[in-house]
């Protein structure tokens, strides 16, 4: 990860998670689809994208998993289809990309009947 500090020589590190429940399946098991929404994402939260990687297992009862190696630090999607399942994750280091609005958009994009949002401050003192 690159280090990039902010105004007062400190580390800015800003993390947003979270669960999506009961999405349509046809979008957690797209893993063209999850891969474009990773790129859209990074373009809003105005993150560098270095390079993203991707992965489908398992079939009707596995899932995709698609990671975002971004120059602020990374974006991850992670699918269960059987269980209509997803966990996000946005993290940055730097006070130039918004992690928040990253994740919003991820989540408008998979169409979670329900979903948590958590956020950690994981900046250095």
């Amino acid at each position: 990860m690159r280090r990039h500090t902010g105004g007062e020589g400190r580390i800015i590190g800003r993390h947003v998670y979270g669960n999506l429940y009961d999405c349509p399946r046809e979008l957690i098991s797209d893993e063209r689809f999850l891969v474009e929404v990773v790129k859209k994402s990074a373009e809003l939260g105005s993150f560098q994208v270095w390079d993203i990687k991707s992965w489908s297992f398992g079939g009707d009862k596995g899932g995709v998993s698609i990671i975002a190696l971004v120059i602020e630090s990374h974006i991850a999607i992670h699918t269960w289809i059987e269980y209509n399942y997803a966990t996000v994750d946005v993290y940055t280091c730097g006070d130039k990309a918004d992690p928040e609005k990253a994740f919003d958009f991820i989540v408008l994009s998979l169409k979670p009947k329900e979903y948590t949002k958590h956020y950690a401050d994981r900046s250095s003192r």
